[in-house]
């Protein structure tokens, strides 16, 4: 994948590693003060960028199954790894095939076996392959967990600034969430242009509304819940940002990527 991801994808994919099944966009919406219609819209573009690869569900193979579970670390040639990997997923009763970035010891695998018998069965699959096995083990339990940094701080429930990026020399890359008592909020680009709210040198880049990434014109009416990236050469006055967010969501730090 290609291209940064700000707090809004950061914050998606982690309520979607805590739980994919029972996480709405309603409720990381209300998390971060944007419509739900963009978090689905958010999310579909990192289905298609091949961030979120996919869904799957957890399951306890003791329990569904009645199986046992077992790890099996191999070794194969460097050069023929990708092709083993894809042959080994093939096999009946694997679930999980990693290609590991070593000369040896270098395919992690994970079968489920009704028995010791069908591991067997499993192991000798493997070994025909021209795959040495180099270890195999029962596996007692495993534990999962998101990716914290993801995750929102503590004692933070929402995020006015989504990202925030310096560029080159002075320049700026500010996207925030307009908020519903901010003085940009509910007036047109040139109202806000008018009252001074926006200054000559920083430029609205774009206005991100439910499904829509809408480019600014002089009409073009800021709602509350607006994703709005803001751009300037010599760095957005923090005047600018406080048009758009209020004081009270408006952090006390930026995270300058």
């Amino acid at each position: 994948m290609t291209g940064r991801l700000d707090e809004v994808d950061k914050r998606i994919i982690y309520r979607l590693m805590v739980d994919a099944r029972h996480t709405s966009a309603p409720m990381i919406a209300d998390e971060l003060d944007v419509s739900a219609a963009t978090i689905r819209n958010r999310t579909r573009r990192l289905e298609q960028r091949g961030a979120i690869r996919g869904y799957r569900a957890s399951i306890d193979h003791e329990q569904a199954i009645g199986g046992l579970a077992n790890h099996l670390v191999c070794s194969t040639p460097v050069p023929d790894r990708e092709r083993r990997a894809e042959q080994v997923r093939a096999i009946p009763g694997v679930i999980s095939v990693r290609e590991l970035m070593t000369g040896r010891r270098n395919l992690s695998v994970k079968a489920i076996g009704t028995d010791t018998d069908d591991l067997t069965r499993i192991a000798r699959s493997v070994s025909n392959l021209d795959i040495e096995i180099e270890s195999e083990d029962l596996i007692h339990r495993e534990h999962y967990q998101p990716y914290s940094p993801f995750g929102p701080e503590q004692g933070q429930s929402n995020v006015s600034i989504t990202d925030y990026m310096s560029l080159a020399g002075k320049a700026e890359v500010v996207e925030l969430t307009v908020a519903e008592d901010a003085p940009a909020a509910n007036k047109t680009l040139q109202e806000v242009s008018d009252a001074d709210l926006i200054g000559e040198d920083v430029l609205l880049v774009t206005i991100e509304r439910d499904e829509e990434v809408l480019t600014p014109r002089g009409d073009s009416l800021m709602q509350p819940g607006d994703l709005a990236t803001l751009f300037s050469r010599d760095g957005v006055p923090e005047g600018v940002i406080g048009a758009f967010i209020n004081d009270r969501n408006e952090p006390t730090e930026l995270s300058v990527k």
